[in-house]
């Protein structure tokens, strides 16, 4: 179980690192315009929540993979799991509002919390 959980740990850091450095290298590109009646009215982001989305994911996905033992065993890395899975969770809002897929962000949200479970103390 404990290699299972380090494949998921590292899936899950993996993706999150791409997608923040993805974001902080682009995230001066001229945002799309949406579709007129897409039901978002939103025009984009603003620089500043991208840039704090990326940091937040990087954060995150550099949590996961820390094993600190200042706390009690394994408390960073679930609470970073967490963290993840939440920002997953606002990403699947944000797609399903502007009618788009969601599945990868589900997917993350279920790697998410098999890493929370995983680590769970017995």
């Amino acid at each position: 179980m404990n290699t299972l959980n380090w494949i998921a740990q590292l899936l899950l850091a993996g993706v999150f690192l791409f997608d923040g450095f993805r974001r902080v290298f682009s995230f001066r590109r001229k945002a799309r315009p949406l579709p007129a009646g897409s039901g978002f009215d939103s025009p984009g982001e603003s620089i500043q929540l991208t840039a704090a989305i990326a940091m937040t994911e990087i954060a995150g996905a550099l949590a996961v993979l820390t094993p600190v033992d200042l706390w009690p065993p394994d408390v960073l890395p679930r609470l970073a799991a967490a963290g993840l899975a939440l920002l997953a969770a606002a990403g699947c809002i944000r797609h399903a509002r502007r009618h788009e897929s969601a599945a990868p962000n589900v997917a993350l949200i279920l790697l998410a919390l098999f890493v929370i479970v995983a680590r769970w103390p017995r």
